[in-house]
């Protein structure tokens, strides 16, 4: 059995029990598109039953060469963007100690994880190659092709650094290169120096591959127990094959819910939660929706809060604002830290009314309180519910995400393995910039400007 949870009894006034029934035959259809590759972008359906496919070697090469990484670093910097680093940020910084760069590194008893290749700006790279030359790092490097803008300019900085502070043989044992398995720059480049090299498999996009090495390298590098990580995405996996019927399969529930509130104009989900710790899972969650679902002119556009940050900024618009959107409540229900608020002798504040009660119990109040507000205010809430943070529950929950994201890209109508429209900026970025072969681009548009 799975631990994840989803309730829709907060969406019930607009997602009747008709309309749910009415959608079993499409949503049946976009599994069996799923199940037997043979729906749209079904090249890229590796991720469909890869958790229970990992094996015994893979795991343990990865938890070897984590140890490796462990042992000679301070710091660990993954160079990639998009899914090539948010999946393993969104668990690393799930289960990290949110203060851990603070302690020493004996506390810590892992590396601290940092990231480059996510954008362009140079003053945070200048800086972060300032930070190097002061500690022992690492390098994993992320990237299918080895041509991505943004990771390329970062590793190209990195690994001069690297190579001048260790010397080039030294480097090359501390660099770890996740790449295509025969072809591509990054692969040529490994291949040539020496690299530890793992393989992105053909078959898995980028913002599916979390349980790939792109992911479960950095995790494991971080300390962390990816054998929990897979065996969580493992009991998913099983648990959703294994329930064909839709209304006791929740990525299937999931799916067909948020197409009902779709075509009903609710255009923009927001994925909200009540744990600062989670705000690159819905990073993650972000990107996979986006990318798989934005497309031909349709799809619901993904957001994200941190609550009860957000509700300080955003709450207003969301309880009085356009009637577009919907929120998707992603709830953790047990925390390992419990805190109790103080009495007070003087009362300033007025919470003498709660003191003595847990935060975490006040926290789920205002969580209870905000739903309940939001409902009243014409946002429907669904809500997924994990027991606690850990590798096995966060399993379930990318593997959940996962699928619910295929259905529901089937059920509207779209591919939900591609992403074409990702290249228009990048003809615009490489005409700008002269990029030979783009000659013509860089006139056309040197004439708009």
């Amino acid at each position: 059995m799975i631990n994840l949870k989803l309730s829709l009894s907060k969406a019930e006034q607009w997602v009747s029990q008709n309309e749910i029934d009415a959608l079993f035959p499409s949503v049946r259809l976009a599994s069996k598109k799923v199940y037997e590759k043979s729906g749209a972008g079904n090249g890229f359906l590796g991720w469909v039953d890869l958790p229970c496919t990992i094996s015994e070697e893979l795991l343990a090469r990865l938890e070897t060469d984590a140890a490796k990484i462990i042992n000679q670093s301070d710091i660990v910097v993954v160079c990639g963007i998009g899914g090539s680093y948010l999946g393993a940020r969104a668990v690393i910084d799930a289960l990290s100690n949110p203060f851990g760069a603070l302690l020493d590194k004996k506390t810590r008893k892992a590396p601290i994880v940092v990231y480059a290749g996510h954008h362009l700006n140079a003053e945070y790279h200048a800086k972060l190659l300032q930070l190097l030359d002061t500690v022992n790092y690492s390098l994993i490097v992320i990237s299918k092709s080895g041509t991505t803008t943004e990771p390329a300019v970062a590793f190209r900085l990195l690994k001069k650094h690297i190579e001048k502070k260790y010397g080039t043989t030294q480097a090359a044992e501390r660099i770890y290169a996740i790449t295509d398995a025969s072809k591509g720059a990054l692969k040529k480049l490994a291949t040539a120096n020496g690299y530890t090299t793992y393989v992105i498999p053909d078959d898995v996009g980028g913002r599916y591959s979390v349980l790939t090495p792109v992911g479960l390298l950095p995790i494991a590098a971080s300390g962390l127990n990816i054998r929990e990580l897979v065996a969580g995405a493992s009991r998913m996996e099983e648990f959703l094959k294994n329930y064909e019927n839709p209304a006791e399969n929740p990525a299937a529930m999931y799916a067909i819910a948020r197409n009902i509130l779709y075509h009903k104009g609710k255009t923009t989900e927001i994925l909200a939660g009540y744990n600062p710790s989670i705000s690159f899972l819905i990073e993650w969650w972000k990107q996979l929706y986006g990318e798989s679902e934005g497309k031909d002119q349709k799809g619901i556009f993904p957001a994200g809060v941190n609550f009860t940050t957000d509700l300080h900024s955003l709450g207003q618009y969301i309880q009085e604002g356009l009637r577009n959107i919907f929120e998707t409540v992603l709830t953790t229900a047990n925390q390992d830290q419990n805190l109790t608020i103080p009495h007070s002798k003087d009362d300033l504040d007025g919470l003498n009314y709660i003191a003595g009660q847990e935060i975490a119990s006040v926290n789920q109040k205002a969580k209870i309180g905000t739903m309940l507000a939001h409902v009243d205010g014409g946002v429907p809430n669904l809500e997924i519910t994990i027991p606690e943070l850990n590798e096995g529950n966060l399993g379930e929950l990318i593997y959940f995400f996962e699928m619910g994201c295929a259905l529901s890209g089937y059920l509207l109508g779209v591919n939900p393995f591609d992403q074409p429209g990702v290249e228009a900026y990048k003809v615009n970025m490489f005409a700008l910039l002269q990029k030979p072969g783009f000659e013509k681009e860089t006139e056309q548009i040197l004439k708009r400007l």
